[in-house]
């Protein structure tokens, strides 16, 4: 993993899901009623989720993402023929009470030491982003918390990642953007933004024109990193 610091960043923007806020009660909850066939399932949910947020952003057709995770959803259960009941409402519930990563907390505690200033830039709506910032025990280190719903498109459409420059009157190049996810990754480093890959799952990079200015296993490091 590269890990050379970072200068001269005044304010940090971290992707929400997958990133700071961790969803595997997914795959629990869909294993307490598919066993072998949970992971299958979580797959496919994600992958349509984010298929339709990028075709919607394409046609011109926005939905908020809770509609466009429930349209996701609906798709995965119906191609693997599942019908149980209440099995839908529990796993869309797991976007309303994650949980955080075990280092989240305590990173965000050490931005705030260094007087960064922190926010959330998520294709999540206001109600999501509430909702999940409070089940992780996150928004008293948060000065902000932005939802594409402002621009009525998904990430990475560059009107987006402009959220965050606009928020806090700064240039990309002063921003630390953080994501786990490559594309996202991508597209925040296309804007400008000083981007650094929280690489989880050990994958190889994205073949897109950006590349990020660190990657990481985790968040652990991240304060050393900027400071």
């Amino acid at each position: 993993m590269t890990q050379h610091k970072i200068d001269e960043i005044s304010a940090v923007v971290f992707d929400a899901y997958g990133t700071l806020f961790n969803l595997d009660a997914m795959t629990a909850t869909a294993r307490e009623s598919l066993d072998e066939k949970a992971q299958l399932l979580i797959g496919l949910w994600r992958q349509k989720q984010l298929e339709y947020s990028w075709l919607r952003s394409l046609m011109g057709r926005h939905a908020d993402f809770w509609e466009v995770t429930g349209e996701a959803l609906d798709y995965a259960l119906a191609a693997m023929g599942t019908q149980i009941p209440g099995l839908r409402h529990r796993l869309m519930s797991c976007y309303l009470t994650p949980t955080a990563y075990p280092e989240a907390l305590d990173v965000l505690t050490r931005l705030k030491s260094q007087d960064q200033r922190l926010a959330i830039l998520s294709n999540g709506t206001p109600a999501m982003l509430d909702s999940g910032t409070k089940a992780a025990g996150m928004q008293p280190w948060l000065d902000a918390v932005l939802s594409v719903e402002s621009v009525g498109v998904f990430k990475p459409h560059p009107s987006v990642y402009k959220l965050a420059t606009d928020h806090f009157k700064l240039p990309p190049e002063q921003i630390a953007f953080v994501s786990s996810n490559g594309w996202d990754v991508a597209g925040a480093a296309a804007f400008g933004f000083q981007v650094i890959w929280v690489n989880r799952m050990g994958q190889p990079q994205e073949n897109l024109p950006a590349v990020p200015t660190a990657t990481l296993p985790n968040l652990s490091s991240l304060p050393e990193l900027l400071s």
